[in-house]
């Protein structure tokens, strides 16, 4: 309440001032002034242009209207209050508002040089070099020379700085120069010796600041060239090798010109000299090392001289002029030369330019690069069709090109050219790739062909279970049924998968007959041959037209040989305890027409033939020795029989021998 009530005694107070009048009465000069001075105590800047205007006070008004771009209000009544006498007020709203550079700047003009220097130390770090120097330029106004120097070189401007306040007393400058061993000052330093003609001094100042140009400018106007070689060449420095060309140049010294145009890097000048005086080696080593313009420059000489074309063609195609340089390589048939272009074309290269280096390429029996450059153009029918015509293999690489840069192609397009691609890797022996090709192209029917031929088992597996289809399915089981199924157990139930997978029961059927004939056959496993042949015959069964009223004849036949091979399974189980039973069974079966398509003959008479060796009937077994010789004539009946019967056999053979009788049995009865 009493800052409202001190304000608003303010307000009226300058309300009665203006309807007082502008009188220039010292006494009301004065309230105008007090009221301004109250303006800073208030922040009240309106007023106080008020009160300046009737004060006449310009260029305190100038002052506030350069000061209205401050964001902060204080910062702005400070600069009232600078202008009013009020110093104290002045540094604390200064302090107040954070503007510590403002502050600073007070302080210098304030002559306050020590607070000024704490000041910028302290909290105005971007200014602390601008206020060292500041306070060196007032020290050395005030003649403290050392003092000066010591904040001069705070600032980081003695280099220029103190030999300018030094320049009327060389002999406290040349203590100085030699004191701080900076480079800058002793170049400074040398200039000046130089003009005062002393040489020998300014060349010991120039290689103490390390300026090769000036020591090389020196001695070549001092006639010591031999020097000013030896420093340019160690040194390495441009300027200093581009002085001493050009100093070479002058005296017509041409390789020595070239050798420091080089160190320099002024291609131009060196190629220059080079064409001038006929230095065509050296002409193109500048020329590779040189920018485009230059190469161009040097290609057109070489071509216009009509000598080193290889060259021409070479800087044509490194300056970009692709198209020159083909055009020079074809007609000077530079062939090494083309052959480098080439391999730098790029797909956006003219079609037309790429379809003529093709040409060139096949007519020089080069039928790869032919190959690649016709990929390039995006002619990709004659391309494959120079791969057939001249055997070119197409690599992974050839391949991955033609089908990534096809996809800008229509679709039907595209399919057409991987679909050749697919034929020509097939016609080549790459089955794998074909395969591939041929599945990018959609065509999963000729994929799965090519990889049938490839023999890839784990890539037509997986192929076969990616694609689901029945066509595929079947082609797959067959292939697997062309491999050692028997003794893979995964392979055989990858079959019977694919065979499920298709709903071909027909031929699930045929591969369990052709399974249970191996059991059969290989291992005498009549029970696993059994109950192979009964899912056989329920494949057939899920197979039947279920509207059909008789039985398909060849389920009927398979069931026949179940109840077959059942029979013959029971006589072996019998055999140990109703040996006569079983050998009865096996007489049935061997009256059984057609009984050798689920028993085999010899495992029936190889039955009874060790049955009745074990019983003692020789002559018995003999004579079913012999029937199945006669049926089995062609075959050795011995490995039907046991060795334990094989073995009575042989020894009641012996014994009949010794006796002279004749015997039961020969070697040729047995085989064995």
């Amino acid at each position: 309440m009493a800052m409202d009530s001190e304000a608003n005694e303010f307000q009226l107070r300058f309300e009665e001032l203006k309807r007082q009048g502008s009188s220039s009465s010292n006494d009301r000069k004065a309230e105008w002034e007090h009221m301004a001075q109250l303006c800073v105590k208030n922040l009240r800047l309106d007023i106080a242009r008020v009160c300046l205007a009737r004060l006449g006070n310009a260029r305190a008004l100038k002052a506030l209207r350069e000061v209205e771009a401050e964001p902060e209000l204080q910062a702005q009544v400070a600069m009232l209050a600078t202008h009013l006498g009020m110093l104290e007020e002045a540094q604390t709203l200064y302090r107040s508002c954070h503007r510590f550079d403002l502050l600073n700047i007070f302080y210098q003009a304030s002559g306050r040089w020590q607070e000024a220097l704490e000041t910028a130390e302290g909290h105005d770090h971007i200014n602390v070099k601008n206020t060292y120097y500041r306070y060196a330029k007032y020290l050395e106004s005030t003649g403290d020379t050392p003092q000066a120097i010591d904040y001069f070189e705070k600032s980081d401007t003695h280099r220029t700085e103190v030999p300018r306040m030094l320049q009327d007393d060389l002999s406290a400058l040349e203590v100085y120069v030699n004191k701080k061993k900076d480079k800058d000052i002793f170049k400074w330093w040398a200039q000046y010796l130089e003009t005062q003609s002393e040489m020998d001094s300014a060349l010991h100042f120039y290689d103490c600041a390390q300026d090769y140009l000036s020591l090389v400018r020196l001695h070549c106007f001092m006639g010591s060239s031999q020097k000013a070689f030896e420093i340019a060449h160690a040194s390495g420095d441009r300027a200093a090798s581009y002085y001493l060309a050009r100093h070479y140049e002058r005296h017509n010294e041409v390789k020595q010109a070239v050798h420091f145009y080089i160190r320099a890097q002024a291609y131009n000048n060196a190629i220059r000299l080079c064409k001038d005086n006929g230095l065509d080696d050296q002409l193109m080593n500048m020329a590779l090392l040189s920018n485009p313009e230059d190469m161009m420059e040097a290609a057109c000489y070489y071509e216009e001289r009509g000598t080193h074309m290889d060259r021409a063609v070479d800087l044509y195609h490194k300056a970009g002029r692709v198209s020159k340089a083909l055009e020079l390589a074809f007609a000077t048939e530079q062939f090494s030369a083309l052959e480098s272009i080439v391999e730098n074309l790029s797909k956006n290269a003219d079609p037309a330019l790429l379809a003529r280096c093709s040409d060139f390429f096949n007519t020089h029996s080069q039928y790869d690069k032919a190959v690649e450059l016709l990929v390039t153009a995006k002619k990709y029918q004659q391309a494959l069709e120079l791969c057939v015509v001249r055997d070119v293999v197409i690599t992974e690489e050839l391949a991955e090109r033609m089908t990534l840069e096809s996809k800008d192609l229509p679709e039907e397009e595209r399919r057409t050219v991987l679909q050749r691609l697919g034929d020509c890797c097939r016609h080549q022996g790459n089955y794998s790739l074909a395969s591939k090709k041929y599945v990018q192209a959609g065509n999963r029917l000729k994929a799965m062909k090519s990889l049938l031929k490839s023999g890839d088992t784990e890539k037509i597996i997986f192929f076969a279970n990616f694609c689901r289809q029945k066509e595929l399915f079947l082609m797959a089981a067959d292939f697997l049924r062309s491999l050692d199924w028997q003794n893979d157990p995964e392979v055989l139930k990858t079959i019977i998968h694919f065979y499920t997978s298709a709903k071909a029961q027909d031929l699930l059927a045929d591969f369990y007959e052709a399974w249970a004939q191996v059991n059969i056959d290989e291992y005498q496993r009549y029970e696993d041959a059994m109950n192979i042949l009964t899912e056989a015959a329920k494949c057939l069964t899920k197979g039947q037209d279920p509207s059909s009223e008789r039985d398909d004849p060849r389920l009927t036949r398979l069931k026949h040989k179940v109840v077959l091979i059942k029979k013959y399974v029971r006589a072996r189980r019998l055999c140990e305890e109703n040996p006569g039973f079983a050998v009865q069974i096996c007489e049935a079966l061997l009256q059984e027409p057609d009984v050798d398509h689920a028993v085999r003959l010899g495992d029936i008479y190889g039955f009874l033939v060790d049955h009745h060796c074990q019983k003692g009937n020789i002559h018995l077994a003999v004579v079913k020795l012999r029937e199945l010789r006669q049926l089995l004539p062609s075959t050795n009946v011995g490995r039907f029989i046991s060795k334990s019967s094989a073995e009575v056999l042989k020894k009641e053979t012996l014994v009949h021998s010794e006796r002279g009788d004749g015997g039961h049995v020969s070697d040729e009865d047995l085989l064995l």
